[in-house]
């Protein structure tokens, strides 16, 4: 058992070791490293460098994916023909049904409070199909506005772990459920030619 004038004896050793070799190294470290940043940060023009949480770089990189995949509204062309298919042949994909759900795993410090969903089932179920009549929309023209709604029940196993300081584990069964709507806009067709 060390006692407590030894490890702090070879604890000021091993700092005054490293201090000394980091000094003598030849290295660019504290001094020369803090003037790199400002002076990338001047060629740049912004600010010197400052390091992001992937936490926080991870919601942007989800809220530009859900808005490229999930927010607009398309714009489809004429069906042509007296018979042709006009019913909702796109439901939410499974991974468009986890995007719209409330994000509870998220936020956790590992080990400390962790949240995770296992064996998740999804029952997808179609609401509402149906077309409006033609009308003028800004920027788009004359279109009918497709109605697609759709029922998305998920069940899922939530599990809320702690590793540090009291060890615990909860299981618990959830159900959610979230309502999506791929509404889409339809160009109407000229005047039909004889």
């Amino acid at each position: 058992m060390l006692k407590s004038g030894s490890l702090l004896k070879r604890l000021t050793l091993l700092v005054g070791i490293g201090l000394m070799t980091s000094a003598n190294s030849g290295c660019v470290l504290w001094a020369d490293w803090l003037q790199l940043e400002f002076l990338a940060g001047g060629f740049f023009g912004t600010t010197p460098l400052i390091p992001v949480s992937p936490y926080y770089s991870e919601l942007i990189e989800e809220t530009y994916k859900r808005e490229e995949r999930y927010d607009k509204v398309p714009i489809l062309d004429p069906v042509e023909g007296e018979h042709a298919p006009l019913f909702c042949q796109d439901p939410p994909s499974p991974d468009e049904v986890m995007t719209a759900l409330p994000n509870e795993t998220s936020g956790g410090l590992a080990f400390f409070a962790e949240t995770t969903r296992n064996n998740v089932r999804m029952v997808v179920e179609p609401i509402v199909d149906r077309i409006d009549e033609c009308r003028f929309y800004p920027m788009v023209g004359p279109a009918r506005l497709h109605h697609c709604h759709y029922k998305c029940t998920v069940y899922y196993d939530k599990i809320i772990r702690s590793d540090w300081p009291v060890p615990f584990r909860h299981e618990d069964e959830t159900v959610q459920v979230v309502y999506i709507d791929h509404d889409h806009l339809i160009r109407c067709a000229g005047p039909a030619s004889k």
